[in-house]
């Protein structure tokens, strides 16, 4: 299984006239504290509010017609969940979203308002997994996972592909990661379009499998009994995104949970726009790692800005 230039190219072309191409933003704050010249690209301000809208499209319109009428079903704390939602509406289609207890109202709200029925689960990859099996047999529908699938894959590489387009020479690329779909097609669009171009991964140290993985060279499970802000980075790699993360990811950098919302909030404050704390674990690592990126082009995906008030809150 593999995903070529071609496909990231053609998936883009699929995709173009449903979602936003989001802006590229610098700020003078980021790029003087770093000494580094930060360019964010704002998939906070695609379609549901985060870049998953990007694969949902790419893989519904990948569907052959007597599958797509069947409709689809996954399992997401979130925005995968409005994602396909926003998908099945766009074409006409009927979506089952599996979604665990603790999902963020904000989250809920989303996919409601996008006319999908929500089945709720405990808040265990288990239940979510098993739910999603359920109503995969009881209606028919086509399960499109939330990152471990081609289709996703090639549409969430279309971001980095607009960010490579748009900011020439990049040296260093920072994206969330929690399932590896966005890191996994960011690294390929690094691989194919800018060859120079590291790719890290970005995530809490409290959920570190991914580093782990990393290093390993095997799928480490998330460890029990530990939790994060960032909930939209809290599940495992899967066997597509990591074998494609082991092969063109340059490291996983992992950053302490109480950098995570003073990240947003700086974040916020400095330029006005509003992450989500998974989005906000690539600033926090942007800021830990300044001898990194130092004298360096940087691009950082915010990978989306779905977040409650609350999280503001002092």
């Amino acid at each position: 299984m593999s995903i070529s230039k071609d496909a990231i190219i053609a998936a883009h072309k699929r995709i173009e006239s449903y979602i936003i191409r989001t802006p590229v933003k610098q700020d003078r704050y980021f790029n003087s504290t770093l000494n580094a010249e930060v360019f964010f690209k704002c998939e906070n301000r695609q379609k549901i509010g985060a870049f998953k809208a990007r694969g949902a499209l790419n893989a519904v319109l990948r569907l052959p017609e007597h599958e797509k009428i069947k409709g689809v079903a996954t399992h997401s704390s979130g925005n995968h969940a409005q994602a396909l939602a926003l998908a099945a509406k766009t074409f006409g289609i009927k979506a089952w979203i599996v979604m665990p207890t603790n999902t963020p109202a904000i989250k809920l709200e989303g996919v409601k308002k996008l006319g999908a029925e929500i089945i709720l689960c405990e808040p265990t990859l288990e239940a979510r997994e098993s739910n999603v099996e359920r109503v995969v047999n009881e209606t028919g529908a086509i399960f499109i996972p939330p990152y471990n699938h081609l289709h996703i894959i090639e549409g969430q590489a279309t971001a980095a592909k607009e960010l490579i387009e748009e900011v020439k020479g990049l040296d260093i690329i920072l994206v969330p990661v929690g399932g590896g779909g966005l890191l996994s097609g960011t690294s390929l669009s690094a691989h194919y379009f800018a060859s120079s171009c590291s790719v890290y991964g970005c995530e809490p140290e409290n959920l570190d499998d991914a580093y782990r993985s990393f290093h390993s060279g095997k799928i480490e499970a998330l460890e029990p009994g530990k939790s994060t802000v960032a909930d939209g980075l809290r599940t495992t790699l899967g066997e597509i995104t990591f074998a494609i993360i082991k092969k063109y990811v340059k490291g996983i950098l992992t950053v302490p949970e109480e950098d995570i919302l003073p990240a947003m909030k700086l974040f916020r404050e400095k330029t006005k726009e509003l992450i989500e704390p998974s989005s906000a674990v690539a600033v926090a690592a942007l800021l830990k790692n300044k001898r990194l990126v130092a004298g360096k082009k940087v691009g950082v995906i915010l990978s989306g800005g779905n977040v409650e008030a609350k999280e503001f809150a002092d």
